[in-house]
């Protein structure tokens, strides 16, 4: 069984990358020749996905022409959040009003997406598909080129913790249900909320990548990850 339907989460501010995201938003930055957001797309449609969600905010046009202007082979509908920021929650839950009742992978394009996550994409679906959990994609802080991160998880048996010290990063990647987020009373409201009830009834869980792990959260980290001549 394959996932048809993602959602990737675009309508990020990127304050802290400025000065490139003056005039670019950030899904857009490039990263050797690819944008961000592009990277993101296309590993969702090297799956198999044949219809995504993107919500959009900051500089929304410019992304809005990017994705016009690439003509990708499946449906790419904008979820327009330029009138209100709805934090990743809310986000996800007005871009996959159209997803039904269909489990669907949900991506940060912060992450340097490339083919070697492919395999672990798969892994992940395989997984979801055992009990119809929630599930996200975790990697050791160890692997992470930014050695800021103090961990956000623990992963003990593919279930996840929320402790004093985790060892655990989400790399932003994660196949949910549109039934854990319907409940929220709030039209803006964070991912951390629904995982924290989840991880209350033990129904969340997790599977670890073994991918070194590139995320561009700052100007500096972005140099950094430059700077290091990344292979895809």
């Amino acid at each position: 069984m394959n996932i048809k339907h993602g959602m990737i989460l675009a309508a990020g501010l990127g304050k802290r990358m400025q000065p490139l995201t003056l005039k670019t938003p950030k899904p857009l930055i490039e990263i050797n020749n690819l944008t961000l957001l592009e990277r993101a797309i296309n590993l969702l449609i090297s799956h198999g996905v044949r219809e995504i969600s993107i919500n959009v905010h900051y500089l929304a046009t410019k992304i809005q022409s990017f994705i016009n202007q690439k003509k990708f082979k499946i449906k790419i509908t904008i979820s327009n959040e330029e009138d209100l920021l709805l934090d990743t929650g809310g986000g996800v839950l007005k871009g996959t009003q159209n997803f039904g009742d269909n489990p669907f992978f949900v991506v940060n394009p912060d992450t340097i997406w490339s083919k070697h996550y492919l395999k672990e994409l798969k892994n992940l679906e395989t997984f979801y598909f055992k009990d119809n959990k929630p599930t996200l994609l975790l990697v050791n802080k160890k692997l992470s080129v930014d050695h800021n991160f103090k961990g956000d998880f623990n992963l003990n048996n593919n279930e996840i913790s929320k402790d004093n010290e985790n060892d655990f990063i989400f790399t932003g990647l994660q196949i949910i249900n549109r039934s854990v987020l319907i409940a929220e009373k709030s039209e803006a409201f964070s991912m951390n909320i629904v995982w924290n009830k989840l991880i209350k009834k033990k129904n969340l869980k997790g599977l670890e990548s073994k991918q070194k792990f590139y995320h561009i959260n700052t100007f500096e980290m972005y140099k950094k990850i430059v700077n290091l001549n990344i292979i895809d």
